[in-house]
């Protein structure tokens, strides 16, 4: 099995960026962890961060075919883009939301994903964890 985990805006600052929210893990650590727990398990993973959307948008519609499921933290992203949302559609590849934080419980405006309706599922809440319980998500879809 093979799963692509994108992680969007500022989350390359993980570990410096407000760490009584997001945790101390740097997004480098979260992608080590993510890439043993996938070699025990007998799959790949290929982790990529970027600030900019068209990017995580290009990279979605490539894992079509490429890809048996994608990880996906579009951070802020999450609140504001149709473009992720129709990109995770046409790739037609079980996509699961992750969120560091408890974006139920934060500000208003974190409350609405406007992807959440084209994913399989979402996780959100559980520090770094939250990569790992997605992981774990993917390959429960695939079996």
């Amino acid at each position: 099995m093979k799963i692509l985990c994108l992680s969007g805006p500022n989350l390359n600052m993980l570990g410096l960026r407000e760490p009584g929210i997001y945790g101390a893990s740097s997004l480098e650590d979260i992608h080590q962890s993510l890439q043993d727990q996938a070699a025990a398990d007998e799959m790949s993973i290929d982790c990529r961060q970027s600030n900019h959307e068209g990017e995580l948008v290009t990279w979605i519609q490539q894992a079509r075919g490429n890809f048996d499921a994608i990880i996906l933290n579009a951070g802020a992203y999450t609140h504001t883009s149709i473009a992720l949302r129709d990109a995770i559609s046409a790739a037609e590849l079980p996509t699961v939301e992750v969120h560091l934080s408890n974006i139920h419980a934060r500000e208003a405006f974190r409350h609405t994903s406007m992807i959440a309706s084209v994913c399989a599922g979402q996780i959100a809440g559980f520090g770094s964890h939250s990569y790992r319980l997605a992981l774990e998500a993917c390959k429960d879809l695939k079996a």
